[in-house]
């Protein structure tokens, strides 16, 4: 009787030829298990594995939860004196530190790509965008700067208009209009500039909206990725090519990090890649209208935080202008999902119709 390969049997088999050369030695039975666990990790971050609401949910969930706490960490760091570029490189490498064990455990398939010039544009936005941020967190209260990073899909909407042609209706422009009437509710610009308590757009709310646009950018990039690269392959490729290129600014700020700060910076890495990790995962598991529902948690977790540690809080206008934002968000992602199913109706009709 045949039986038919599973995908994680065929990945052992060519991780057992590569291995042996010539496909005749048997691999013993902790690498088969190595093995094992790296197929696994790569089908759970890959986009192969059909539509799951409840895991994107969890996914999500539990990475809003760690992106608040990176804000939270970077923070403490800046209000300990460690400037945040040097922050920035460090979160870097330790992202490449925490991921040599899964480099062990992957192999090559961990930094095997067919996309470099996609990671080259991903990097250079990333960059901008997390140096733009961890300098926000070191101005403002971080549910402020998380508040203002609601702003990333309105400019995303904006820049495929502007920059690749997309064509929208009606209803979407007004919903972009109304995203950023919210957004002047929440920056309050009529209050003049320098921000902070008396309201306005001071230097940290500038550089949040900068980072908030390059993200904006950069999740079309990473939905291409996922569609050839798992989410451990994006995640490290992306950190290791960012650590070099960090190291560029943070050389013009350098100070030796205190005792107090290397524990924090070591968590500030792990954050960071379980973070990317679980939200790349959330991506891949479900349509990104109900990822975008679930990221608004990331506002209350920071709020958290913020008063719990920092005795931060944010203003009730904050609050609102991050609403409006938020409900704009969702369902300009939600028209994206119907305008794509529609698309794919109508490609399948065309085939029909030419069969």
């Amino acid at each position: 009787m045949e039986t038919r390969d599973t995908g994680e049997d065929a990945t052992l088999r060519r991780h057992d030829l590569e291995r042996s050369g010539d496909g005749c030695a048997a691999p013993d039975r902790a690498d088969t298990g190595k093995k094992r666990f790296g197929a696994w990790l790569a089908r759970s971050g890959s986009n192969t594995s059909g539509d799951d609401p409840l895991s994107a949910i969890f996914w999500v969930t539990v990475s809003m939860a760690l992106l608040a706490g990176i804000a939270a960490l970077v923070r403490q760091l800046a209000l300990t004196g460690l400037d945040s570029q040097v922050a920035f490189f460090w979160r870097n490498l330790f992202c490449v530190v925490w991921l040599l064990p899964l480099l062990a455990v992957r192999g090559r398939s961990l930094v095997t790509t067919r996309q470099p010039r996609l990671y080259v544009l991903r990097v250079a936005l990333s960059f901008v965008s997390m140096s733009a941020f961890f300098y926000a967190l070191s101005r403002i209260p971080i549910g402020e700067a998380t508040a203002i990073s609601f702003l990333s899909p309105l400019f995303g909407t904006l820049i495929a208009i502007m920059v690749l042609g997309e064509v929208v209706g009606m209803r979407r422009w007004m919903a972009l209009l109304i995203g950023f009437a919210g957004a002047m509710v929440m920056l309050r610009p009529w209050a003049g500039f320098g921000g902070g308590e008396a309201g306005g757009i001071g230097w940290g709310e500038g550089a949040a909206v900068i980072s908030a646009m390059c993200v904006g950018m950069i999740g079309p990039l990473v939905k291409q990725l996922t569609s050839a690269d798992d989410a451990d392959r994006i995640v490290f490729i992306t950190s290791a090519l960012m650590t070099p290129v960090s190291l560029v600014p943070a050389l013009l700020a350098w100070s030796w990090p205190n005792p107090q700060q290397w524990p924090l910076l070591v968590l500030l890495g792990l954050f960071a890649v379980l973070g990317h990790m679980t939200l790349v995962r959330g991506y891949v598991a479900t349509d990104a209208s109900l990822v975008m529902t679930f990221k608004f948690s990331r506002l209350p977790f920071a709020v958290f935080l913020g008063f719990v540690f920092f005795d931060e809080t944010i203003a009730a206008t904050t609050w609102a202008g991050a609403v409006i934002i938020f409900t704009v968000a969702i369902y300009i992602a939600r028209r994206e999902a119907l305008a794509k199913t529609s698309r794919g109706q109508a490609h399948v009709a065309g085939r029909q119709e030419r069969d």
